[in-house]
């Protein structure tokens, strides 16, 4: 909090917050108009092509969200007013774009019930999101290593990557067919998951700093070029191992789970050129 008992914006961090809303915003608008197109019987293509749109920007929204807090432990620019920034842009990004979606894919077909399952995951997300604000707020040490309950970003991530790759199985139809009911139960249990007591990594203590060996750089180089030749399916993988890793997580040895979750302080191992 600066004198006057105005909050401190940190440019860096908080353009990348604003990259994520804008593109959480953006999906929703993509999503209207496909379901506009959709209405006037103007050709599947064409709203098929809005709903990729709209899955491209959560994914985005995802990477800017990553983007922010690194920028900010970096510089040592971490605030309230960023956290709470974080938070609104979270909701829209993560919590109304994924619910808008897949109610369009699939839960309009249920008058009475598709939007109150929508709703549902919406609502745990914001619940989820002021729980992990209050944690934050008083210091909670365990809250910047682990998550409690899956993280919200990741939940949109999952949803948004596994309907791309359900569109890629389908190969050029441009509809999700009966795979498109796995959507809703994957959406409750999300919203369960986000509540439940699973314990995640948040892995914040990897950024700019961080040193690796060889072989694990090449490996992590390897893992990225292959997702960008296998957009299509592999950031529902990524994704997914993360899922399943919180429900193995207590079963790994320590050591084992180091060297997954290997996190390195920021000045461990790091010297600055004269």
């Amino acid at each position: 909090m600066s004198d006057d008992g105005n909050p401190k914006i940190y440019l860096l961090p908080n353009l990348m917050t604003a990259g994520n809303l804008f593109c959480g915003f953006a999906a929703c608008i993509k999503i209207l108009e496909g379901a506009l197109i959709q209405a006037k019987n103007q050709g599947v293509d064409q709203a098929a092509d809005q709903f990729h749109w709209a899955i491209w920007l959560i994914l985005a929204s995802c990477i800017f969200d990553l983007l922010d807090g690194r920028l900010a432990r970096l510089g040592g620019n971490e605030s309230p007013f960023g956290r709470e920034f974080d938070s609104l842009a979270d909701i829209v990004s993560f919590g109304v774009a994924p619910a808008l979606m897949v109610y369009r894919i699939v839960l309009h077909e249920f008058s009475k019930t598709g939007w109150i399952i929508a709703s549902v995951y919406l609502v745990c997300g914001a619940l989820r999101l002021a729980r992990f604000n209050c944690l934050a707020a008083a210091n909670s040490a365990s809250a910047n290593k682990e998550f409690k309950g899956f993280p919200i970003p990741a939940g949109a991530g999952l949803i948004a990557s596994l309907t791309l790759f359900m569109l890629w199985m389908a190969q050029g139809e441009r509809h999700l067919g009966h795979w498109k009911w796995v959507l809703p139960a994957l959406l409750l249990f999300l919203s369960w998951m986000m509540f439940s007591g699973v314990r995640y990594p948040s892995f914040k203590g990897i950024n700019w700093r961080t040193t690796r060996s060889l072989p694990k750089f090449l490996a992590i180089l390897l893992i990225l070029v292959f997702t960008v030749l296998n957009y299509e399916w592999m950031p529902f993988v990524i994704f997914l191992s993360y899922l399943l890793y919180g429900f193995f997580r207590p079963f790994l040895s320590r050591r084992m789970k180091e060297e997954i979750e290997d996190e390195i302080e920021e000045d461990s191992d790091f010297t600055e050129s004269p």
